[in-house]
C-alpha cells in the first residue's frame, strides 16, 4: 500500500511513482470512485494482478489482504497516533514479515505533538504495543482529572455555536494581543458574535468517521475570520471527503454568517421563532433612519438591533440575512468615506 491521504493530488502520486519505479503496477483506489471501479481495483490488487494500491484511508478498517506486506503512508505527520496504529495493521498479516514507512516532509518542519506520535509508534514494533500506544497517547495529549474542570476524552457530536462559545473563552484566557501592543483594528476571534440559531449544522460521523480529525475540522470552523479562509476548509473538504451534506452545507454558510457580523460589529445573531436578530455592538442613534432606508424592507431597524422575519423561508434565511449584513457594510462603509 502507499497511503497519500489527497483525493485531489492521488493521480498525480501515482504517477510520479510510475516514473520511479516503471516496472510496478500500480492501481489507485479511494472512495470517491464508483463502487464498481473501486471493486474492480481491490479485486485485481488482491489477486495479484497489480503490485502497488495507491490508497487514501480507505483501507483503514474492513481490508483483509493476506499478500500485502509492505505500507507506505505519505505525510505521516497528519495523521494521528491511535489512526498510525490502524493503518500499522494493515500489514503483516500473512506469514510473511510486514514493513510500514512513514513518511516525513525533508526540510519543512513538524510540530511538536507530531513528532511524538511518529515516535511513539515506532517505539511500539513488538506485538501487543495497543496498550502501550493508549498510555503513550494519553500522555500527549493529556489524561485531565477526575474531578476538575481538564477531562480526558472528546464528545461525539460538537455544535458550531457551544464550540465557539468555548473557543471564544479559551481565547479570552490566552491571548494576550492587546498587553503585548500588537495590532487589533482586523477582526479578532474576541469579535466572534454569539450564535444561536435553529439550524442542522455539524459534521456528521458518516461523512468523517475519524474523530481527531471531525474535531479538528470544528476548530479550525471556530477560527474562521474571512471568506477566502473558509473557501480553502471548504475545497479541502470536498476533496478529501466528497460531495458536502446538507449539515456540513448550513455549517459553513454559518461560519460565513459569522465572520461577515463580526465585520460590521455584530455582537450576537439569535433566531427566536419566526425571527432573526442581529445585536449591534454599537447603538445606530441617528442613522437608524436612513440605515432603514438602505437595508430595504426585510428588514427593521432598532437603535441596537436588526431584525428579519424567517417565516417561510426555512434554511433560505441564512442567505438573506447575508444580504441585509452586506447592505450594512456598504452603508458602515459610505458614512466612513463622508466622514474621512
Amino acid at each position: 500500500f502507499f497511503l497519500h491521504n489527497r483525493v485531489r493530488t492521488i493521480d498525480q502520486k501515482a504517477a510520479e511513482l510510475s516514473e520511479l519505479v516503471p516496472e510496478a503496477r500500480i492501481v489507485v483506489g479511494h472512495g470517491q470512485m464508483n463502487e464498481e471501479d473501486l471493486e474492480t481495483v481491490m479485486t485485481d490488487f488482491g489477486n495479484y494482478k497489480a503490485d502497488v494500491l495507491v490508497c487514501t484511508t480507505i483501507i483503514e478498517s474492513g481490508i483483509d489482504m493476506p499478500n500485502v506486506n509492505t505500507l507506505l503512508i505519505d505525510r505521516a505527520d497528519r495523521f494521528g497516533l491511535s489512526q498510525l496504529y490502524q493503518l500499522r495493521g494493515r500489514v503483516g498479516r500473512g506469514e510473511h514479515r510486514a514493513y510500514a514507512y512513514l513518511l516525513m516532509p525533508a526540510g519543512r518542519r513538524v510540530t511538536e505533538t507530531a513528532e511524538q506520535r511518529v515516535e511513539a509508534i515506532l517505539e511500539a514494533s513488538e506485538l501487543g504495543s495497543g496498550f502501550r500506544i493508549s498510555m503513550r497517547d494519553m500522555e500527549i495529549r493529556g489524561a485531565g482529572n477526575l474531578l476538575g474542570s481538564a477531562q480526558s476524552g472528546q464528545i461525539h457530536s460538537v455544535g458550531l455555536s457551544l464550540y465557539s462559545q468555548l473557543l471564544e473563552e479559551a481565547v479570552l484566557l490566552l491571548s494576550n494581543e492587546t498587553e503585548n501592543g500588537e495590532d487589533n483594528s482586523q477582526v479578532s476571534l474576541n469579535d466572534l458574535p454569539r450564535m444561536d440559531v435553529d439550524l442542522p449544522s455539524t459534521i456528521p460521523e458518516e461523512y468523517v468517521s475519524h474523530l481527531p480529525t471531525r474535531l479538528g475540522l470544528y476548530q479550525r470552523l471556530g477560527r474562521i475570520l474571512n471568506r477566502e479562509e473558509l473557501d480553502q476548509i471548504e475545497e479541502e473538504l470536498t476533496d478529501r471527503f466528497g460531495a458536502l451534506p446538507d449539515t456540513v452545507v448550513n455549517l459553513l454558510e454559518l461560519v460565513d454568517l459569522r465572520a461577515l457580523a463580526a465585520s460590521v460589529d455584530i455582537e450576537s445573531i439569535v433566531q427566536s421563532g419566526d425571527s432573526i436578530t442581529a445585536r449591534l455592538r454599537n447603538p445606530v442613534g441617528s442613522a437608524r433612519s436612513p440605515l432603514q432606508k438602505a437595508l430595504g424592507p426585510s428588514a427593521s431597524v432598532g437603535l441596537h438591533q436588526i431584525s428579519m422575519s424567517s417565516r417561510s423561508l426555512g434554511d433560505e434565511w441564512v442567505g438573506r440575512f447575508k444580504n441585509i449584513l452586506e447592505r450594512l457594510r456598504v452603508f458602515r462603509d459610505s458614512l466612513q468615506a463622508m466622514s474621512g
